[in-house]
């Protein structure tokens, strides 16, 4: 039996502790804003925060989040998350949007550590992969959510 929290909510996960916590989050939680791509850690579009840390969850077993928080597109919160949501509408970031949620928590990940980052650290934080291509949105839209005060909690 594992016991955290995703999104505030306590959470016990009674099956195999290896699961990866992708799947606890999407099939155990009904969370399905976390995405499955690649399986291997490599596209990010399973990216989740778990206890403030940028981590992609299809790498992480179950038993590794025990009494730890996780926080999903779900739970995203706060001036940050609010800011870089708004900036990924106005610049028209999401083309298919299968990599957003991912993409998103990268970003929000990024302005906490980083509140007003250059291209040179936006290119070398967001390593989430985008099959559509819209890079240059992802970098306008994070100046956008920086500008917008995006870095407070």
């Amino acid at each position: 039996m594992i016991e955290f929290t995703i999104n505030g909510q306590a959470t016990v996960f009674k099956g195999d502790p290896e699961t990866p916590l992708l799947w606890v989050i999407r099939d155990s939680a009904g969370l399905k804003g976390t995405k499955f791509g690649c399986g291997v850690g490599q596209c990010g579009a399973c990216s989740v925060h778990l206890s403030g840390n940028l981590t992609r969850s299809c790498l992480i077993p179950a038993s590794a989040a025990a009494g730890m928080s996780v926080v999903t597109i779900e739970g995203i919160e706060g001036i940050a998350g609010r800011a870089v949501q708004a900036a990924w509408i106005e610049e028209s970031v999401p083309q298919c949007g299968y990599c957003q949620s991912g993409m998103i928590m990268a970003a929000v990940d990024l302005l906490h550590r980083n509140p007003t980052p250059t291209d040179a650290d936006i290119n070398r934080a967001m390593t989430n992969l985008c099959r559509c291509g819209t890079y240059g949105r992802v970098r306008a839209a994070i100046h956008r959510a920086a500008a917008a005060g995006g870095q407070a909690s």
